[in-house]
């Protein structure tokens, strides 16, 4: 029971980082605020990294070029398309539609794992892909022959696929690497990335955002639940019960995140939110656990 609790706070966590993202979108850019969060890990990390300095760099060396694109798909690119879409978005729209995650992974394994696909699990993937379509129409079915996508529904999307990628891809994590390890290595390679972007974009390094309680304390809440414990929690639970188990969980995100998005931001929930979860809830359970031999 202990490890279902460890991944209900885990998903729960993650979800609050959709809604802290939005809450401070106008005080912080997204690429600062995505640099300085995992900066401040890969600080907390450098004494583990030190540690176990030898087998990282020992792995590293063999397989650089794998390392280097899972760090810069889920440190780099997610959280940073995550933070610009956040900016024009609402964090109720983000979660539905990072709903759709799954459809994607599908769709990539099919491409990189050659994993085969049912009629049915097809079906799922078109009834999700519409739910995601409906939902960035915000219910307005005839504004889709207009393409009036919002740029922040675009980049969630953009976190989406990217986040898509990256779990596939996982399947090629180097095992010579521990969960912590691994985390290590690819925050470091992520940050790197970033503050070259970063400095790139015209931007300095300074700890001014700490001048604003609001932008402070959510930093603070990010860098420790979203990132450091959500991960810590996942690593232990997950083998624990099993991959797919935990990853029923990750659906609930949906759901916690809409209402803390109603209780923290003041945010609306419409008639189209519910047509669009159920679209996309729908597409999922047949894509995914309707036949979970695809996994």
């Amino acid at each position: 029971m202990q490890y279902y609790v460890l991944l209900l706070l885990t998903v729960l966590f993650w979800s609050g980082n959709f809604i802290v993202g939005r809450y401070i979108s106008s005080e912080i850019s997204p690429m600062e605020l995505s640099f300085y969060r995992w900066f401040i890990v890969l600080v907390i990390l450098l004494p583990f990294f030190i540690f176990h300095f030898k087998n990282i760099m020992q792995v590293f060396k063999k397989q650089y070029l794998n390392i280097i694109l899972l760090g810069a798909l889920s440190v780099t690119g997610f959280n940073t398309f995550l933070y610009y879409g956040l900016q024009t978005t609402t964090a109720t729209n983000a979660l539905l539609i990072n709903s759709s995650t799954p459809i994607f992974i599908i769709l990539f394994s099919a491409l990189i794992l050659k994993t085969t696909m049912s009629k049915v699990q097809w079906l799922g993937i078109v009834l999700s892909t519409f739910g995601v379509v409906y939902l960035i129409l915000k219910g307005e079915i005839d504004h889709f022959f207009d393409l009036t996508f919002t740029s922040g529904d675009l980049w969630i999307i953009a976190a989406c696929i990217d986040w898509a990628l990256y779990s596939v891809l996982l399947k090629f994590k180097p095992k010579e690497l521990n969960a912590f390890e691994f985390l290590t290595v690819t925050t470091i390679i992520g940050v790197v990335i970033i503050y070259g972007v970063f400095l790139y974009q015209g931007y300095s390094f300074s700890f001014d955002f700490v001048k604003n309680d609001d932008v402070l304390y959510s930093m603070i809440y990010i860098v420790i639940f979203p990132s450091l414990l959500s991960f810590y929690f996942w690593n232990i639970s997950t083998p624990q019960v099993g991959a797919n188990k935990a990853g029923q969980f990750a659906h609930i995100m949906p759901i916690s995140g809409a209402a803390l998005a109603y209780i923290f931001l003041d945010e609306v929930l419409y008639f189209y939110h519910l047509i669009g979860l159920i679209l996309i809830f729908l597409g999922i359970y047949l894509s995914i656990f309707y036949k979970r031999k695809v996994f």
